[in-house]
């Protein structure tokens, strides 16, 4: 590393009196800082930082205490790092609903473009980037633990005496614990890497709990296949479990490889089923415990990370798929509003179902307490990720990705880090737009599919979409699609150009 002659009159100096050692290391030390600081500098900027992404499944913006402080669940875990860090306040999910979100974040491609559903095969394509490769071409070992929802080949048969195909460990993934879906959709079965844990030789009914605003709430899941090792109730723990077991797996390895750990647990998405620990533990029933639960969970990888000493180099972020499964009933009778001010839930182009609590941590990198009004979309972290570790993406990857790093970080851009944002309701590939301030929707209607129709037929005189100003109105009850038709035909072209394009990031 040195030059011979400055190591051997390094040792030199200690052969001779103290008053000329001095001297010596001082001439010594002149020498070796030119070699040194370099060398010093080199290290510190080739170190990457582990990355750990947690997303909760149907987690509202108002579920959150340090979004809405009226919230009737506690959850000092996420208010931790958020504080700790900083929180956004115009993050975004790329759709309301599970399998389009995960597509775009696992892609950095806007979801509209996606074909097919995991009912037929693998949702991403053999070979799309996705960020456990790109991260995985980074030097990085990758872990996916919980929810995948983006299918394997052969759709639901799931045959356990073969190896199932098309899953995380083919789309970047070293190691891969979890489920093909949500708790509330068959077959239910846990999976490690491409292998079922145990047959699937069992059989549960549909469990409709009575009681709740929608028979989707409570203790719901539909009827099919189950594993011998599965209990809906031990779900969210066993994931929490098989998380930090990887992160202690890592740790032991003695190794200075970075990973990369994506946690897609499925709380506080139905059944609603917290432990005993938490039951009784809110004021908002059995979802608000769940809602504990969830933090829990959060807070269980958090700890880890601090025992074993991956705090300082890690970025760690908490967001949410989509929002909550929670009705105006339930505001009502609990005084818990899961979408905060803001209008619809699951499901819906409105923004109680697509924005997104987004907290982020990284010591000496993020200004502890911070906050950031700027747009972004979980789509972006394929760019974002890859700017945190200084690779470039290859031409057709994350096509609609943009770099948000400087959100996280604090820093002021003289331009808008997104000059729009495409927005998705289900998987019907219902568009909506934003740009600046504007949201448009080009139709009437919520865009979902609970508790009423999706789009509405506009009477004789209405307007025939939706416009809103979210800077004044981020409730969307003022729509000035009239008003401002010189907004809605810009943004409309802008809507059809990128829905036709083969990419939207220059």
């Amino acid at each position: 590393m040195f030059p011979r002659s400055l190591v051997r009159f390094f040792i030199a100096c200690f052969a001779v009196p103290r008053w000329r050692r001095v001297s010596m290391l001082l001439i010594c030390s002149c020498s070796v800082l030119p070699f040194a600081l370099p060398l010093t500098l080199q290290a510190a900027e080739s170190a990457k930082p582990n990355i750990v992404l947690i997303m909760a499944d149907d987690l509202g913006i108002g579920d959150v205490r340090c979004y809405n402080d009226q919230s009737k669940a506690p959850t000092p875990h996420i208010d931790r790092l958020a504080s700790q860090g900083v929180r956004l306040t115009n993050a975004y999910s790329p759709a309301a609903v599970c399998i389009p979100t995960r597509y775009g974040l696992m892609t950095g491609r806007y979801p509209f473009r996606l074909q097919g559903g995991p009912h037929i095969g693998p949702v991403v394509a053999k070979d799309r980037m996705t960020l456990g490769s790109m991260l995985q071409q980074q030097g990085y070992e990758t872990a996916c633990i919980g929810k995948w929802h983006l299918g394997f080949e052969g759709g639901f048969k799931f045959d356990c005496n073969q190896p199932l195909r098309g899953g995380p460990v083919d789309r970047g993934f070293d190691f891969y614990f979890g489920l093909q879906a949500s708790t509330d959709d068959p077959p239910y079965l846990y999976i490690r890497n491409d292998r079922c844990t145990a047959p699937l030789s069992g059989r549960v009914e549909d469990n409709i709990e009575k009681g709740y605003t929608s028979h989707y709430q409570g203790k719901f899941w539909r009827a099919g296949r189950i594993g011998e090792d599965f209990k809906f109730e031990e779900a969210q723990d066993r994931l929490t479990d098989e998380a930090n077991a990887f992160l202690r797996r890592h740790h032991a390895a003695n190794s200075d490889q970075p990973f990369f750990l994506y946690f897609p647990f499925t709380a506080p998405h139905a059944p609603w089923l917290p432990a005993e620990q938490f039951q009784g533990k809110s004021e908002c029933g059995p979802y608000g415990d769940f809602l504990i639960h969830t933090d829990h969970v959060v807070g269980q990888v958090l700890k880890q990370l601090d025992d074993l000493g991956y705090r300082d180099n890690t970025l760690v972020i908490v967001t949410s798929d989509n929002g909550p499964l929670w009705f105006e009933p339930d505001v009502e009778k609990y005084g818990h509003d899961a979408s905060h001010i803001f209008r619809g839930r699951k499901g819906d182009i409105w923004e109680g179902g697509i924005r997104m609590p987004f907290v982020a941590r990284w010591p000496g990198k993020i200004a502890p307490g911070s906050t950031s009004n700027d747009v972004i979309s979980l789509v972006d972290m394929m760019a974002t990720f890859a700017s945190v570790v200084g690779a470039k993406l290859p031409e057709g990857s994350g096509i609609d990705s943009h770099n948000v790093l400087p959100a996280l970080l604090g820093k002021q851009t003289e331009q808008p880090l997104r000059p729009n944002l495409v927005l998705q309701s289900t998987m019907q590939k219902r568009l909506a737009i934003r740009e600046g301030p504007w949201k448009l929707i080009p139709w009437r209607g919520s865009g979902g599919f609970l508790p009423g129709p999706a789009t509405i037929k506009p009477g004789l005189g209405e307007p025939v979409g939706q416009l809103y100003n979210l800077a004044d109105d981020p409730s969307e009850t003022k729509n000035l699609y009239d008003e401002k038709p010189e907004i809605v035909e810009r943004l409309t072209a802008t809507l059809a150009k990128i829905r036709e394009s083969e990419q939207s990031r220059p």
